[in-house]
Order: structure tokens, then sequence, then C-alpha cells
């Protein structure tokens, strides 16, 4: 497979070269006395692999149940290719934290429960999932149980649990948070090859800035609560990308980028910034709010 840039995107069924696939306009959200988001924007081009980074409590996972159609916005618009987000409508499949495997069911049930949940017959549920195992390195372990799996083997049963709905974007909540330090950079990069492979529209939340820059194409960054996204950072670096990529300077320089945003209390206009191997190495950080 030939690299491809930041921003080029392989096999993707895209709404059309002009039209994001995930359009976020203008998003206000509040329970009762609480302001959760303010004003939010939020572009996602098909095929693109999005992460969003912010400080604890800045309304990350109300922004994901917008998204899926779990809820709806108090003002502004909430668009999966050019339609409405709503629960009904199967734009959006969503991976939560924990993997949420039933232990009474075997790998293959659990990753099959999707699909008979949406009205697939079972066995067609199977089959589809079932095609999907080579590749999700689960081959072999259709019949087992998750308290036989390992913890990263787990996370790919659930994704694949995710993918096999086949909606046109992924919610990803902090899908690694809970595994050890090296499992997480393995399932990392296995997540970064298989995006390659099949393309995907994937948005991401995660607290750690080191993988949103392995795996996206851009990063945003919210403010605290009421969040909005204060500013847009594109990753400057090679696809595929494996380890090596680590030790390019353009690794560090994006981390440092989206660290001084996330600590700078400056309140600036949103910004979208570019980035590109031929920006100055010296050329200060745009700043943003945490």
């Amino acid at each position: 497979m030939s690299p491809t840039r930041a921003g080029e995107h392989p096999g993707t069924d895209a709404p059309g070269p002009d039209l994001p696939r995930l359009d976020v306009r203008g998003v206000s959200k509040s329970f009762g006395p609480l302001d959760v988001l303010r004003g939010l924007d939020l572009s996602v081009r098909p095929g693109e692999f999005a992460a969003v980074i912010g400080p604890s409590g800045s309304g990350k996972s109300t922004l994901f149940n917008l998204v899926s159609g779990l809820d709806a916005p108090d003002a502004g618009t909430v668009l999966v290719d050019g339609a409405p987000a709503d629960l009904r409508s199967r734009q959006v499949a969503y991976m939560p934290q924990k993997d949420l495997l039933f232990p009474w069911r075997t790998v293959l049930d659990n990753t099959a429960l999707g699909l008979e949940a949406q009205g697939t017959r079972r066995r067609e549920a199977r089959k589809r999932a079932v095609g999907l195992f080579e590749a999700f390195g689960l081959d072999g372990f259709q019949g087992s149980y998750p308290f036989q799996l390992s913890g990263g083997m787990r996370q790919r049963a659930a994704l694949l649990r995710t993918v096999v709905l086949e909606r046109p974007v992924l919610l990803l909540d902090e899908p690694f948070g809970a595994l050890d330090s090296l499992t997480r950079t393995e399932m990392q990069l296995w997540l970064a090859e298989m995006w390659q492979r099949y393309g995907w529209t994937v948005v991401l939340v995660t607290h750690d800035i080191r993988e949103a820059v392995m795996l996206a194409d851009t990063v945003h960054v919210l403010s605290p609560r009421p969040a909005r996204v204060v500013q847009t950072i594109e990753v400057p670096l090679a696809r595929p990308r494996g380890l090596d990529a680590l030790a390019d300077p353009a690794f560090a320089e994006t981390e440092r980028r989206i660290l001084d945003v996330l600590q700078d209390r400056d309140v600036l206009p949103d910004r979208h910034v570019p980035q590109d191997r031929d920006v100055p190495q010296d050329r200060p950080a745009e700043a943003g709010i945490r």
C-alpha cells in the first residue's frame, strides 16, 4: 500500500468531495443550570480520522451523545451526510469506553449482537461478523467467552461489533483508556492499520495527546465547560504510521502545539491551525483556552 499524506483517505464511500461527513454547527447543550456545550463547531471529512481532546468534564461525552442521536442539542445542528443525526437513522456507530461484552455470550455472539438488535436475522448477523474475525486478529476465538480474552482482544471484539454495523461514522470514546501502556501502544498501531485498510470515518475522544497525534488527521481541542472547539490542529505525518513516527520531529512539534493550547488559559478567537513540514519549528504555538 502506497503512503498517503495527512488528509488523504483510502477507500471511502464519500457523500461528495465538498460535503463533510459530520457537520456540527453552533451546538449548545445545557442540563438545568449547567452549560456543557456553547456554540461548538466541528467538521469531519469522509474517511477522516479526527480526534477530540480537552480538559476533564469539558463535554466530550455529551458531544458524542448528540452526534449519535442519543440526545438533542438545545441550539445548533448536527448533520451526518447532510441529514440530522437521529438514533433511528442508523448513521453512527458508538463504541463506549468499556467493551460491554456480555459474559454469557460467546465472542461471535457478542460481535453479532448489534446487528441482531437492529433486526438482522441471527444467522446473517453471525455470518457478517465472522467474516471480520481474521482481519481483527480474533480468528479461532469465535466460540470463546470474554473472560478467556486478553484486554486488547476484548477491545478488538468490541470494535468489530461496532464496525460490522457499517455506519457512516464511528465514534470511539477512549477505547484504550483501561489498557496497560504496552497493550495500548499495540492497539493504537493496530487501529491505525485497520483505518488505513478500511477508510472509516472516525471521531476519537481521548485524553492522550500522543494517541491523538499517532492516530488522527486532525485534532479538535476543546475549551473547559461550556465547551467549544478553540483550535483544530492538522497532523502533518505521512500514512501509514508506525513506531518510527514517534521519532519524527513533526510528531513532537504537534504534541507541543496541542499541549500549548491545553495549558493556555487566555481566551482567543477560534482558529484553524494548518501544519506542514515547511512551517518553521521556532514558530510560536497558536494560543487557545483551558
